[in-house]
């Protein structure tokens, strides 16, 4: 089942109208969010991000879009399919309605929600190869519109492509600047010694909910230095460790980036205090 707008359709009835600003110029954005047992983690920081998103797209955020009302229809979609007592991912888009061209004739909204099912309750790291590579076809945008989720990923996309291609299991972004901003499907942390670094928001990385997660660790954690700094493509073999986060994947460290191959200590240190307060509930 997929909550179409406040309505309930079966996900084999859930269409999309060719004129759907969302589908016809990218007129969108969304969330990507994680259930746990009934449980939506981290909402403060998803509804904000979605909040002030909407914002910035120069959206009409409805009256009845409270915390509120947006965790009960999330939550009633993961009832209706079953999923109240395991894992799952949930999917908000939200676009703005039908009518004009590039100018909208509207900033009204639709929203709709899907549910599918996660194998896993808690974050875990798998034992495994992960290679990736730099994506130098196109570059992002060092602007606040990057920093957003929305629709408009045809670089995310072309850099997906690119990496199934040539045999890497993802590829990291530039900006302009030629730093290096994120993963296809994630924000970037690099470990040197005691020191974590992550791009900072304008060089045009998104605002991930897992990367704020972090740095509110990080902060916590005497062992480490925390710097929201640029990061240049030299810095990434002169690193201990590399890792993606995402809320859906949790944190994946990266193993091999050209003839560099890293560690996963810190990893599964910050790890184990994420999983620790997802048991808590913080």
């Amino acid at each position: 089942m997929i909550n179409s707008n406040g309505k309930l359709v079966e996900d084999d009835m859930a269409v999309v109208a060719i004129q759907n600003r969302g589908y016809a110029y990218g007129d969108a954005l969304f969330e990507t969010i994680r259930v746990n047992s009934g449980k939506i983690l981290f909402w403060e920081d998803h509804y904000f991000r979605l909040m002030a998103s909407m914002r910035i797209l120069r959206m009409q955020i409805p009256m009845q879009f409270t915390p509120e009302f947006l965790e009960k229809e999330i939550l009633a979609i993961v009832e209706e399919n079953g999923l109240t007592n395991s894992t799952a991912r949930i999917k908000l888009i939200v676009n703005r309605v039908s009518g004009g061209l590039y100018t909208p004739d509207s900033n009204d909204i639709e929203y709709h929600i899907s549910a599918s099912s996660l194998s896993s309750s808690f974050y875990t790291i798998a034992d495994e190869k992960y290679e990736v590579t730099l994506f130098k076809d196109h570059y992002v945008g060092a602007d606040l519109l990057s920093t957003i989720k929305s629709n408009n990923k045809i670089i995310n996309i072309l850099g997906g492509i690119f990496a199934k291609e040539n045999g890497f299991d993802n590829c990291l972004l530039l900006n302009a600047n030629k730093m290096v901003v994120e993963a296809l499907n994630g924000n970037l942390f690099l470990v040197k010694g005691n020191t974590i670094k992550t791009p900072p928001l304008s060089d045009g990385c998104l605002r991930g909910i897992l990367r704020t997660q972090l740095l509110r660790i990080l902060e916590k954690l005497p062992e480490f230095e925390v710097e929201e700094a640029s990061i240049s493509p030299f810095e990434l073999q002169k690193a201990d460790e590399l890792f993606i986060t995402n809320v859906i994947g949790g944190i994946v460290p990266i193993k091999k980036f050209r003839k560099k191959e890293y560690t996963t200590t810190a990893s599964k240190r910050i790890l184990g205090v994420l999983n620790a307060r997802i048991r808590l509930g913080d």
